[in-house]
């Protein structure tokens, strides 16, 4: 079966699905990343997105890629059993993984 919200991993234009989920902070980061983030930092809400929903071992014969990206990435966020606050940190760290990647300084 093919989906056509199914990537190989977590798309960009599927961030606005994520508004709404959680408390005023989680919509805060989905605001920035959606209007004022910079191409690194969309990078980095990506990274950790697909950190979080196990993209790299998503197949086409899933349950998950069945379902399509946004609606596993939407379960996976309600289903975080961390605060907003735990998020973000998870954004800050992947955004430093970026900035450090782009440097040639890869951890």
């Amino acid at each position: 079966m093919y989906n056509s919200d199914t990537e190989v991993l977590f798309p960009v234009r599927a961030i606005p699905g994520l508004k709404g989920l959680r408390g005023p902070q989680w919509d805060q980061l989905i605001d920035f990343v959606l209007n004022d983030a910079k191409d690194q930092e969309k990078l980095a809400f990506v990274l950790m997105i697909v950190r979080l929903v196990g993209c790299g071992g998503c197949n086409a014969d899933s349950f998950r890629a069945m379902r399509g990206c946004t609606k596993c990435a939407q379960q996976s966020i309600r289903r975080f059993r961390g605060d907003d606050g735990d998020l973000l940190k998870l954004y800050e760290k992947s955004k430093i993984e970026v900035e450090n990647n782009n440097k040639g300084n890869i951890s």
